[in-house]
């Protein structure tokens, strides 16, 4: 499957840009390491999710699925530190940087109030959806939860988060490889705009 078949088109954007500059990363020599630091930094700044690029790099080595999505989570939990540091030391002069940039001041603050009574739970069950991590990591800080429960947590979501992914391409990964081939272009623009569903969800849910 090659990436170089994506044509540009008039919503190439700069995060369409962004996005394709990632999804390239998949046939580099280093791909797993880019992987891991893009799951990393998604923690904490990042806009884009590591998903897409541990899609294409599983279907293309159904091999290391298991690896990878390994990768995904020790690196993503590294970066969630990142996130809580941010939040819990750093944040007026880092932190309300990054949520102003994404447009998220209100929903934060709801965020940080819930997490101040249902910590394990707020980030058990964030983590796993497209609710941008990086919200619920630097709201952790601020919050100052437990650092034991704030791992613990982050472990259980991203682990759940990126097996859920890896095993649905281990089994399916032929049909799916299929229907990439087929309908690249149309699913390469449908990723793009689900990153902008996180935000979306957060808007509503807060």
């Amino acid at each position: 499957m090659k990436l170089s078949h994506t044509k540009n088109t008039p919503q190439h954007t700069l995060l369409h840009r962004g996005y394709h500059w990632m999804m390239s990363k998949a046939n580099h020599p280093h791909a797993v390491w880019y992987l891991g630091v893009i799951s990393f930094v998604e923690s904490s700044f990042f806009p884009f999710p590591p998903d897409p690029l541990l899609i294409v790099m599983t279907l293309q080595r159904p091999n290391c699925a298991w690896w990878y999505a390994c990768v995904c989570t020790v690196t993503s939990v590294l970066g969630g530190f990142l996130g809580y540091l941010i939040g819990y030391l750093l944040y007026t002069s880092v932190g309300e940087s990054i949520i102003t940039f994404y447009g998220l001041e209100e929903s934060f603050t709801n965020a940080t109030d819930k997490l101040n009574e249902w910590a394990f739970w707020a980030i058990a069950v964030k983590g796993i959806t497209p609710i941008p991590y990086k919200l619920v990591t630097i709201a952790s800080g601020v919050a100052k939860v437990d650092l034991l429960t704030f791992t613990v947590a982050s472990v259980i979501a991203r682990g759940v988060r990126f097996t859920y992914v890896t095993v649905g391409l281990y089994y399916f990964g032929d049909y799916v490889r299929t229907i990439l081939d087929r309908h690249l272009v149309a699913i390469t623009t449908i990723m793009v705009a689900s990153l902008f569903l996180g935000f979306v969800i957060i808007k509503w849910l807060f």
